[in-house]
């Protein structure tokens, strides 16, 4: 059953440039893993700092392999997250 992420992330906008490459670099690795079917990314249109992603896996066990990677960790935990004001993770499953 297909696996679903919107997340909404909000940083500083000092700190937009460094976020907005980490999650294109993150985009990359994540459309090469085999469970992926989409990852979006989205700059959030007049809300400086504003991010929106989309994401979808064919099941769960796709998404828990995708944040088990070295790169989740380097490029969202490490790099990113530090640097958000804001974090809101929506999961959905298909029907």
């Amino acid at each position: 059953m297909a696996f679903a992420v919107v997340a909404r992330y909000h940083c500083a906008p000092a700190d937009e440039d460094t976020v907005r490459a980490a999650l294109l670099r993150m985009r990359e690795h994540t459309r090469a893993e085999p469970a992926n079917e989409a990852y979006e990314v989205h700059a959030v249109a007049d809300e400086p700092g504003g991010f929106l992603l989309y994401e979808r896996y064919a099941d769960r066990a796709g998404f828990e392999a995708h944040k088990a990677a070295a790169y989740f960790q380097e490029l969202i935990v490490e790099r990113v997250w530090p640097l958000l004001g804001d974090r809101s993770v929506t999961f959905a499953e298909g029907l």
